[in-house]
């Protein structure tokens, strides 16, 4: 597993820290990202359009302001966001708690 840290994530405030549990090849390049993804406080994914794929949160644990294409709405554990190709998002963490999730991006 590779652990990865992003500063200022597609322009967001402070990093994310990815864990990419399986490689685009070990997935027979169908999936682009399937990783554990922590928020620490303050910290978010800024706000993106994708193109050509689609992605999927499920909340471990904390909770997040997400926006879902203009509509936010908090999001919490056990929560499940989708994102398809052509609509965007963004997730902050705003609690006092890390905010974990598995991010999964599959192609079009």
């Amino acid at each position: 597993m590779e652990i990865v840290k992003k500063e200022h994530f597609f322009d967001g405030a402070g990093h994310v820290i990815f864990k990419h549990l399986l490689t685009n090849e070990q997935l027979n390049e169908k999936c682009r990202v399937y990783a554990e993804v922590t928020l620490e406080p303050g910290c978010e994914i800024g706000y993106h359009v994708h193109h050509g794929d689609a992605e999927t949160f499920y909340i471990l644990s904390g909770e997040g302001e997400f926006n879902d294409n203009g509509t936010v709405r908090i999001i919490k554990k056990g929560d499940v966001t989708y994102t398809p190709s052509n609509v965007g998002h963004s997730l902050i963490n705003k609690g006092s708690a890390n905010l974990v999730l598995m991010a999964l991006i599959i192609y079009d």
